[in-house]
């Protein structure tokens, strides 16, 4: 792993916001090598099947400069695995960016600035993830939210039974209360209109999520 100065890259491309209450803005991607987790539907093993390159955070901020003002999202792999993410997003703040960071919800969110949106996954039984989410940080969102943050939860689901798991924890934790929350399907395994019809039925305040970038894009499976 690099020094604290320094970032494992998988990848830097520009497009448009496929997923977040944030899809269809264009977005500055920084995608991270190295996870944590296997989830069972990953769509971006290469992040740590992959060396990927070495970069400096001013060579990061150097390659953002070209999109001024753009939206940008730190995603991975797993980012909080990094050292040198925390002083990226300060010096992204500080240059007055919209920063988002994805992360797969194993981690703390603690040092997190509050300034930088947090899309929060929470695993599904059927991801094999499960027994790997940090429940501590449903109350450090409940703190970032009283401090003026814009953060949300993600669910990315299989099954039916993933569903209704999901459906319990948002009512045991009153998430919708909380943050916006995301259903999104693994579409090879759960298709958007039963996920819709789970939904409607629940009576809850579940935005579905599909995502947008695999719709433009098809065929693309990286750098999108």
């Amino acid at each position: 792993m690099p020094d604290s100065g320094s970032l494992l890259v998988s990848e830097l491309f520009y497009s448009i916001q496929g997923e977040s209450t944030r899809a269809g803005l264009p977005c500055a991607f920084v995608r991270l090598c190295v996870c944590n987790l296997r989830c069972s539907y990953c769509d971006s093993r290469y992040t740590w099947e992959e060396e990927g390159r070495v970069m400096s955070i001013e060579q990061v901020c150097t390659w953002l400069e070209d999109f001024p003002g753009a939206l940008v999202e730190i995603t991975g792999g797993e980012p909080l695995l990094q050292e040198a993410v925390y002083p990226l997003l300060q010096k992204l703040i500080a240059g007055g960016q919209e920063a988002l960071l994805e992360t797969g919800g194993s981690l703390s969110i603690e040092r997190v600035p509050v300034e930088v949106g947090i899309i929060l996954d929470i695993k599904s039984p059927d991801s094999g993830m499960m027994d790997r989410n940090h429940w501590p940080n449903i109350a450090l969102l409940e703190q970032r939210q009283k401090a003026g943050s814009r953060d949300e939860i993600k669910f990315v689901l299989c099954s039916p039974a993933d569903v209704a798991w999901a459906v319990d924890i948002v009512r045991q934790y009153k998430l919708t209360e909380l943050v916006p929350v995301l259903f999104s399907p693994v579409i090879d395994r759960l298709s958007p209109a039963i996920l819709a019809d789970l939904i409607l039925q629940e009576q809850l305040p579940i935005k579905l999520q599909l995502q947008l970038h695999t719709r433009i894009w098809p065929d693309a499976h990286r750098g999108v």
